[in-house]
């Protein structure tokens, strides 16, 4: 081995110390960042149970079949209960995102004491929540997964075309005709289950959140607008008591059949539906990959969005235009 390549090696010995020594601190520093435009959380419970590299999860149902009915003390006829079992299955994958160094860089921020991971660190851990949020709200083509906005086994209805013009557009009616659109499309859920499920939550895609949160009517002390009064004034309200949790999400703007807003109800429980992620975002450690450069990255599991119970969630389309 001549001088110069020993003093590579010797170099490079001394840089990778100094990467490792600054990459103790990467993981706490990016969970320390907030991502408020990817919170997926907010909309979708995360569920992190279970084994971290499990290939998948598999869940059971079970339910009853029989009745109850009127006896003869001399009978022979007792109706017996049978239980029954279903299973299913989701599948886990995995995501990554990472970033590489040379030994100029690394021994330049040893010079000037400078943060050599912040911003890579930061960047790698941005693209990992695009991609959670992503799969989350939407889903996978390339897993074939569907996601919170779109998934298939949950009803799904156009809203009364009676606004002005005979428009279905939350912008051509009134405040009367929302707040019968969103009250229909939760009652639907409480008649189609028997009265079972409760619709505590409604997403609604930006333009028609902005819309009803200016839009005023008419009320007993004045004046308030139409995202005030349907908190209180909707079918959940009247029978529990409680709030109805509405806020906006940016993916159900073009999420219709055709293109168009639209609207979820759904009870936001994880036995409803849930995003699994099973590894939150992981800082994997440093290596050298050569004599010169250095490289490091972060990854995630994530099995999507299930819904488990889709009777618990309904959409209504074309309640803003196609963009």
């Amino acid at each position: 081995m001549n001088q110069f390549v020993r003093q590579q090696f010797a170099d490079a010995q001394a840089a990778y110390s100094f990467v490792i020594a600054q990459g103790r601190n990467i993981e706490t520093r990016i969970y320390q960042r907030r991502y408020p435009t990817f919170n997926y959380g907010l909309h979708v419970p995360v569920v992190t149970e279970g084994n971290e590299w499990a290939s998948g999860t598999t869940f059971f149902t079970v339910d009853s079949a029989g009745e109850a009915k009127f006896l003869s003390a001399a009978g022979t006829d007792m109706p017996f209960n049978q239980s029954t079992r279903d299973s299913a299955s989701h599948d886990f994958a995995m995501i990554g995102s990472g970033w590489e160094w040379n030994l100029e860089e690394v021994n330049q921020a040893a010079l000037y004491n400078l943060d050599l991971n912040a911003s890579n660190a930061i960047f790698a851990a941005d693209k990992i929540e695009r991609l959670l949020n992503s799969v989350a709200m939407i889903g996978s083509t390339e897993k074939g997964w569907t996601g919170f906005v779109n998934d298939p086994k949950v009803s799904r209805v156009d809203v009364a075309a009676d606004g002005t013009g005979g428009s279905a557009l939350w912008s051509a009616k009134t405040a009367d005709q929302i707040l019968r659109d969103v009250n229909d499309l939760i009652g639907g859920v409480r008649k189609r289950t028997g009265e079972v499920e409760w619709i505590d939550s409604l997403r609604l895609p930006p333009e028609a959140f902005r819309l009803i949160a200016t839009k005023r009517l008419a009320d007993g002390d004045g004046y308030i607008t139409v995202l005030d009064f349907l908190r209180r004034g909707n079918v959940y309200t009247a029978e529990t008591g409680q709030p109805l949790d509405i806020q906006p999400l940016r993916e159900l703007a073009t999420a219709s059949q055709d293109g168009g807003g639209r609207m979820v109800v759904y009870r936001r429980d994880p036995e409803v539906l849930r995003f699994h992620l099973p590894m939150p975002r992981r800082v994997l450690q440093p290596r050298q990959k050569s004599i010169m450069s250095f490289e490091t990255g972060i990854m995630a599991r994530t099995g999507g969005t299930e819904v488990r119970l889709p009777a618990a969630m309904a959409y209504g389309d074309e309640i803003t235009a196609a963009a």
